[in-house]
């Protein structure tokens, strides 16, 4: 009896259909249900039904839990999914190769032999798992002076050690600003979106900011001028010196 309301448990509780589905199957044949009527109500086989309840008496409840096994091996070992993700990482020109600029297909790996026995789904699938994924190439830029490091680390000491007869002013320039329409959102019905002219005049010109943050006080200055040359630029140091 106490197997019994157990099950019982188990049926009104269980969220593996697995599990649910054996606990069903050994209270319907407790409850002296033939191996058929089980078969049709449950919608499984004969063979099925025997296997659950014969489980059930030989190891007891253990027998409900699903003992989910890992597959078959891996045809990949894990040192060759490194090898293929490093090899992504690079260009072919770094393994002596010309004829391509990039591993743009795995097409291209199986001309060289680097991957000759893997599909391109199952190729996909390492690449994302190694988190290697196509992207665009960005552009970066460094200064071809000599003094630049230290240069930048006098200007970056002035934040720490600011002098103590001085002000420390950080000074940035943005421009061109010009008047742009922005295209927003809006409910529409669909593949049909609200459209607008991609075209504008520019009547009044554009306007170019120069601006200025103190560092002791904590205020910003700019000016808004029509051009960016030295003159403007100077003006505005002066203009701060004098503040």
């Amino acid at each position: 009896m106490e197997e019994g309301r157990r099950l019982q448990r188990i049926t009104h509780s269980a969220k593996d259909p697995v599990k649910l589905r054996r606990a069903i199957v050994v209270l319907m044949s407790a409850q002296g249900q033939s191996a058929s009527a089980i078969k049709a109500l449950m919608q499984v086989s004969d063979d099925y039904v025997r296997q659950v309840v014969h489980a059930f008496n030989e190891r007891g409840f253990d027998a409900l839990d699903p003992k989910w096994s890992g597959g078959r091996p891996r045809r990949i070992s894990e040192w060759v999914r490194e090898r293929i993700c490093l090899i992504a990482r690079t260009t072919p020109a770094e393994w002596g190769i010309t004829a391509f600029s990039t591993w743009s297909s795995p097409l291209t790996w199986s001309r060289y032999g680097w991957v000759t026995s893997i599909s391109r789904q199952h190729l996909a699938r390492i690449l994302k798992a190694g988190k290697v994924s196509w992207q665009s190439t960005t552009t970066w830029k460094s200064s071809n002076d000599a003094d630049f490091v230290a240069k930048v680390q006098r200007v970056l000491a002035l934040y720490d050690a600011p002098p103590k007869d001085g002000r420390v002013i950080c000074v940035d320039e943005f421009g061109p600003l010009n008047l742009q329409p922005r295209k927003g959102k809006a409910w529409r019905l669909g593949k049909d979106p609200r459209r607008l002219r991609a075209t504008y005049n520019r009547y009044s010109g554009v306007m170019h900011l120069l601006r200025a943050l103190d560092l002791a006080t904590g205020k910003l200055y700019y000016r808004i001028r029509k051009r960016k040359r030295w003159r403007e630029f100077l003006s505005f140091c002066t203009s701060l010196r004098e503040r």
